[in-house]
């Protein structure tokens, strides 16, 4: 017999849980008595950085130091803790505030970290121009927080569907058991649902496994996503370069799978008087474009803002300086987190479903 889950007592242990992170979080954007910059944490949570940061105060806390791995005249490795451990210098930006570089040392004692993006040092210095750097970047090739959650989001992946497809190399088409018994529903949706009903009949088969490797890359990313603000988080599904690579790959398919219908409808339009096939096809060609870009925009943009709204929530406790505003603000933080387990499922299934419509338009025979 099952054991009966105590809700209750899960919900309070999360409130906990949010709480307890949020008070890590705090511990080093106040230290000292200084003012509490809601945007510096927000952004310091849900960006890229050379360092795995756990807990503690920033840059002085516990954190997994990433290697760096830049090409400046040959290919140059060391620790990115050469920089994190190095100088601090500050200046204004353009509003007035102060912001904050770090020169490294050693091996390192050649170049600056600035908003997590590696600058040439000349004659010694980082040269800033209204908030703006005058220095060369090195070309960098690190393994950065986003590198290395993308490693463990592939490997994750590769596990558990491997797992599964051994699962039915070894017992055959039987009644599901273990982890099986819970994807085979959603690969079967997944073919079903979104392949099969996108794409012709006769041709969804062959792009299956892309649709299948896209939405469970989303899906289980968008997952580990949902802790950018507690000891470990990154924020990969997040990060618009990723998104871009999605959309990329999506875009690549649908125009290699063009058939002559598809493209007849690009340059040439059926139907349409010849001037207007001119000013149509530049129009056309444009919404080749636009829609990966769509997917793009709108992947990075849900996560990204339910990441901020709930870092935002749980901030009104320090802005206000009053831990009683976390009866209101918690509550809300918990209920955006558990509304994101729905986002992170649906908007890999809009990706996936998406993309089989635009792959199923470019290889519809023509209707006569």
């Amino acid at each position: 017999m099952q054991k009966a889950i105590n809700f209750p007592l899960l919900v309070q242990k999360i409130m906990l849980f949010i709480a307890f992170s949020a008070f890590i979080n705090f511990s080093y954007a106040n230290k000292s008595e200084e003012k509490f910059n809601v945007s510096e944490m927000i952004m310091h949570h849900i960006k890229d950085a050379h360092e795995w940061h756990l807990f503690g105060p920033e840059h002085g806390g516990t954190s997994i130091y990433l290697p760096i791995i830049i090409i400046d005249n040959g290919l140059k490795t060391f620790n990115s803790s050469l920089f994190y451990h190095g100088i601090k210098k500050s200046f204004k930006d353009d509003s007035g505030s102060e912001q904050h570089y770090l020169i490294g040392k050693g091996e390192a004692s050649n170049y600056a970290l600035l908003h997590e993006k590696i600058y040439k040092l000349k004659s010694g210095e980082l040269h800033i121009h209204k908030g703006h750097p005058l220095n060369a970047k090195a070309l960098d090739f690190s393994i950065t927080k986003n590198v290395l959650s993308l490693f463990m989001g592939a490997f994750l992946i590769l596990v558990i569907l491997f797992s599964v497809a051994r699962f039915y190399k070894k017992n055959g088409a039987v009644a599901p058991k273990g982890i099986a018994k819970f994807l085979e529903p959603i690969i079967v949706m997944v073919r079903d649902d979104i392949a099969k009903a996108n794409i012709d009949k006769h041709k969804y088969q062959k792009y299956v496994p892309y649709l299948l490797t896209v939405f469970f890359f989303i899906w289980l990313n968008n997952m580990l996503g949902l802790i950018p603000f507690l000891p470990g988080g990154a924020n990969l599904t997040g990060n618009i370069s990723v998104t871009l690579f999605l959309a990329v790959c999506t875009l690549l398919v649908t125009v290699f799978s063009g058939n002559k219908n598809y493209w007849g409808h690009v340059f040439w339009m059926p139907g349409v008087p010849v001037p207007m096939k001119f000013f149509m096809m530049p129009i056309e060609l444009i919404g080749v474009l636009t829609k990966p870009f769509a997917l793009m925009i709108r992947l990075f943009a849900n996560i990204t803002a339910g990441h901020i709204i709930v870092l935002a929530l749980i901030s009104i406790i320090f802005i206000n300086k009053n831990m009683a505003w976390g009866g209101l603000s918690v509550p809300m933080a918990l209920f955006i987190s558990i509304l994101e387990l729905l986002v992170a499922f649906l908007q890999a299934f809009l990706f996936s479903m998406l993309s089989a419509l635009f792959i199923g338009a470019a290889v519809e025979e023509a209707h006569h």
